[in-house]
């Protein structure tokens, strides 16, 4: 097939294919899937065009990466993807340690037997990325991403986690990393734009994936975030357009989420307002929902999860259907997207 990278992440080498497929979907999270249903999802996810892939130790407590390794072996596709992991947890034998929970806590489906350890020092980085090389079987992993690092994940604790960054070596370890040729691209991988400002105003980052904060539903990166994030030269990779699921499922699916937790009541009003003007135009909501954060220029690439080949293959079917300019421009004149949000 021929190569969907097309777009650097900052002014790195690492390229990235239009769509990427995340693995957390596929390591326990609410559900159990074994090997061969994870090979199955991404030989499908790299017929279909992508070819980038995105881990993290946290995932089943290495399970994503245990996977994705040994799949893209087993495929033989190593030379012609792109690899992203995460740093920022250790991983530890469960039977020796106790884990240490963020601010939401994920109960992993058959996980692997370690507990995660938040260390974002100098050591703890690089001991993260040797143990993802292990997990992963690569020498060589395209872009690290520092994992859930600041505020929104951590609350109060958020400062010892700087420092780690700043006073004990963490962005050293991954200036060393990328200087000396063993990742091509840096960033952060969380759940909100703040960490993001600030990690690019202390050390020079090339991208960050950020979850779930810029959707048809979330605008606030409008605001001025993205626009201070392409001055800087990160690239966004987004992540988390669905929203945990109301704007893949619409409002007519049953067991409905929203970031994870019940959907708002006016959410849903917002939802159904949208689906009217789906409707009214023949646009499949979760397609709307793919391209309206594929169109804005701060993005690199929209990073899809899945459970199972078959949700690939439905994605990627939805990510190759465009609607109309006056679908767009309807949105905007029912208020449901802002005025300046690009759609072309």
């Amino acid at each position: 097939m021929s190569d969907q990278r097309k777009t650097p992440l900052g002014k790195s080498r690492a390229l990235v294919s239009p769509i990427g497929l995340g693995t957390v979907g596929m390591a326990g999270f609410n559900n159990h899937v074994n090997y061969r249903q994870f090979e199955e999802a991404i030989g499908v996810a790299f017929e279909g065009g992508i070819q980038h892939f995105d881990a993290a130790p946290f995932y089943g407590h290495g399970k994503a990466e245990y996977y994705l390794g040994h799949a893209i072996r087993e495929l033989g596709i190593r030379q012609h993807v792109t690899l992203s992991t995460k740093a920022g947890r250790i991983l530890k034998p469960a039977n020796r340690f106790r884990e240490v929970k963020g601010r939401y806590a994920i109960d992993w489906v058959e996980p692997l037997p370690f507990v995660a350890e938040y260390d974002y020092s100098y050591d703890g980085i690089m001991r993260s990325f040797e143990d993802s090389q292990f997990r992963l079987g690569q020498d060589f992993i395209d872009v690290l991403l520092l994992h859930d690092v600041g505020e929104a994940w951590h609350g109060d604790q958020a400062a010892i986690y700087w420092d780690q960054l700043n006073k004990s070596g963490g962005y050293r370890a991954l200036d060393e990393l990328r200087g000396g040729g063993y990742i091509s691209a840096v960033g952060l991988g969380v759940n909100d734009t703040d960490s993001v400002l600030r990690a690019s105003s202390e050390f020079d980052i090339d991208c960050a994936l950020i979850a779930g904060r810029y959707s048809l539903l979330n605008h606030a990166p409008l605001d001025g975030a993205f626009d201070e994030l392409q001055k800087r030269n990160v690239s966004v990779i987004a992540a988390g357009v669905f929203n945990s699921g109301i704007l893949a499922t619409g409002t007519k699916a049953g067991n409905l989420t929203y970031d994870y937790n019940t959907v708002p009541e006016d959410i849903l009003t917002r939802v159904r307002s949208i689906e009217k003007v789906c409707d009214a135009f023949n646009v499949e909501l979760v397609s709307a929902a793919i391209e309206f954060v594929k169109l804005h220029p701060a993005v690199s690439t929209v990073l899809l999860g899945a459970q199972n080949a078959e949700a690939v293959s439905t994605n990627l079917q939805a990510a190759s259907r465009s609607a109309p300019k006056a679908f767009w421009e309807m949105l905007k004149v029912r208020g449901l997207i802002p005025e300046k949000a690009p759609v072309e």
